[in-house]
């Protein structure tokens, strides 16, 4: 899938964008709709190679992002890992 194309596919997409782009405990309800969305890595490799610093993405919100991107400086493609990842779990569930 091209990279762009992932948004046709999200599930936040009948969605109302400002109940993604909450503070608190708003944010909570907001990672819900993240949950099984089919393009979640795509979102959230997103919202983390383009330092996105507002909303919820990926299920994840800003704070959880800035946590993420401090802990990993040396990633230099999101998208790329967390596809490479994805990939390999796939492989590992089918093979275990």
């Amino acid at each position: 899938m091209d990279q762009g194309d992932w948004r046709i596919n999200a599930s936040c997409r009948e969605e109302e964008p400002d109940q993604l782009f909450v503070r608190g405990a708003e944010q909570r309800k907001a990672k819900l709709v993240c949950l099984g969305c089919p393009v979640r890595t795509e979102c959230l490799a997103e919202a983390l190679d383009n330092r996105i610093e507002f909303g919820v993405w990926g299920g994840m919100t800003e704070r959880e992002r800035r946590a993420l991107l401090r802990r990993r400086p040396d990633v230099t493609s999101w998208h790329e890992l967390l596809d490479t990842a994805r990939q390999e779990h796939h492989v590992d569930v089918r093979v275990g």
